[in-house]
């Protein structure tokens, strides 16, 4: 089944939570801007894929989530990790390499958030990966009776991996918790999406996986946000995966320095901004003080993060192993109100596989691994 989907419940948002939406929204858009001119001056060397004009898709999807929900977060912008309350100064530390940085200093130069108190469970090496990697947190969720669903980001060209059919394969067979959510810009790198696809939108290959697909306006944040609502409570309900694709533009290069001659001059012509958007349901007056706020605390965070230690050699194996639970807590150096966990403090360790369902964990029906003394099919005639 593949849909369209457009918001309907626009009017049943509260304005302090779209006042919170474009805020961070902003900011977002600000980080764009701020590491757009740290490139061109040098102060920033890594590898950055902008995400300037996919905000709304990111701000809408993490909207809709609820905290118990984990997340392999899309490698485009940051508007990801931002949406769904990570600090700034963590965001940008951690680009930069610091150890004021969500991963003390391991990530510099290409993102690699990580805050498992919000969910956001960090990213592989390699596009691809949030398929099997998300795939493998909703095994774990569901033999561990844990509530919630997983997010699998990843953009249209990253649907060409196998990782994306092997791993929704096995979701549907077993009807992990899995959300794929899809943002798709038109632009693998430099290839067009309609050169190479033989079916119009991503959505459509649900249909393939007897599962849902939909597809909606991902520069609409309140649309988007209503579509992954529909989606998770289909998955929580116990019917398995769900496909969401947004369709959104990139308004920059597949990088910092890519100038896009690939693209046709008039490609942007309909371009619709999503902070223009969201922001049309607030009054100016609103619209300008959060901008203002925004950008001042952005402005604060990007000092904070600059004036972050570099790690030492032995970064390298922080967190890497523990020898007891008794330690103390390695983030207990980070500025107070950016340690992992600063949304609600500093949470306790959740449950995880080694540790067994546990006697409140109801278990979810899983259906079963081959046994080895079991043929997993049968010769013909037997």
């Amino acid at each position: 089944m593949t849909q369209t989907s457009t918001s309907t419940t626009h009017g049943s948002a509260r304005r302090p939570t779209l006042e919170t939406m474009f805020h961070r929204m902003v900011i977002a858009r600000g980080i764009e801007d701020l590491f757009e001119r740290w490139t061109a001056d040098r102060t920033f060397q890594g590898w950055w894929h902008p995400g300037r004009g996919q905000e709304g898709s990111g701000i809408g999807v993490m909207w809709a989530l609820a905290p118990e929900d984990q997340i392999m977060w899309y490698h485009r912008g940051a508007i990801w990790p931002i949406a769904r309350g990570m600090s700034p100064t963590l965001v940008i530390a951690d680009l930069l390499g610091r150890t004021n940085g969500s991963t003390r200093g391991k990530g510099g130069g290409s993102p690699h958030w990580v805050d498992h108190s919000l969910g956001l469970m960090g990213s592989g090496g390699t596009l691809g990966t949030a398929h099997v990697l998300g795939g493998g947190l909703a095994l774990a969720k569901q033999v561990l009776g844990n509530p919630g669903i997983v997010v699998a980001g990843f953009g249209d060209g990253t649907s060409a991996r196998g990782t994306f059919h092997e791993t929704l394969i096995q979701a549907v067979a077993w009807k992990l918790p899995l959300l794929y959510l899809c943002e798709n810009n038109g632009w693998s790198v430099s290839t067009s999406f309609a050169r190479t696809s033989g079916t119009a939108t991503v959505a459509e290959r649900a249909a393939a996986y007897g599962i849902p697909g939909v597809t909606v306006d991902g520069q609409d944040a309140l649309a988007v946000r209503d579509a992954v609502a529909t989606a998770r409570e289909h998955i929580v309900a116990g019917h398995g995966p769900y496909l969401v694709e947004t369709r959104t533009y990139r308004l920059g290069g597949h990088y910092f320095g890519d100038v896009g001659k690939y693209r046709p001059a008039d490609e942007l012509a309909d371009y619709r901004d999503p902070i223009e958007v969201l922001g049309s349901h607030l009054e100016q007056e609103a619209r300008e003080a959060i901008s203002r706020r925004a950008l001042a605390e952005l402005e604060a965070s990007a000092q904070e993060a600059l004036d972050g230690p570099v790690p030492g050699a032995d970064t390298i194996f922080h967190t890497c192993m523990r020898r007891s639970h008794d330690e103390p807590d390695q983030d207990a150096s980070l500025p107070a109100g950016h340690r992992p966990g600063h949304r609600g403090g500093d949470a306790p360790r959740p449950p995880s596989l080694r540790d067994g369902p546990g006697p409140d964990h109801p278990r979810r029906p899983v259906r079963p691994f081959p046994r080895a003394d079991r043929p997993l099919h049968r010769e013909p005639g037997a």
